[in-house]
């Protein structure tokens, strides 16, 4: 493996579970346009907090979702209701896991 190839791999960025986020930093973060993270938010997939896509404030949660969706419609050629259908039952399977191991 080349040094660029390492560096490509280890490049990232760490967002905190309970921090906030603006919309423009979401967009940046997970490299989509603000139209797209707001079809995922009409889309039910994410909940912003804040009255108007202007001084919506987002949970760090919210990236991981962001970009499963994103590379879900990329790599499989879904939709935006296709990868939130995918998504939900992908975290109902996670939990349903959960419980088992509990038992």
């Amino acid at each position: 493996m080349t040094d660029k190839n390492l560096l490509s791999l280890l490049t990232g960025e760490i967002v905190e579970e309970h921090e906030r986020l603006t919309l423009a930093e979401l967009c940046q973060i997970c490299e989509a346009s603000s139209e797209r993270i707001i079809e995922i938010v009409e889309e039910g997939i994410v909940e912003p907090q804040g009255e108007n896509s202007e001084n919506w404030q987002f949970h760090g949660l919210c990236v991981g979702r962001v970009r499963f969706v994103l590379k879900i419609e990329r790599d499989l050629g879904v939709n935006t209701a296709g990868a939130a259908l995918a998504l939900e039952l992908l975290e109902e399977l996670e939990t349903l896991r959960k419980q088992l191991r509990e038992r």
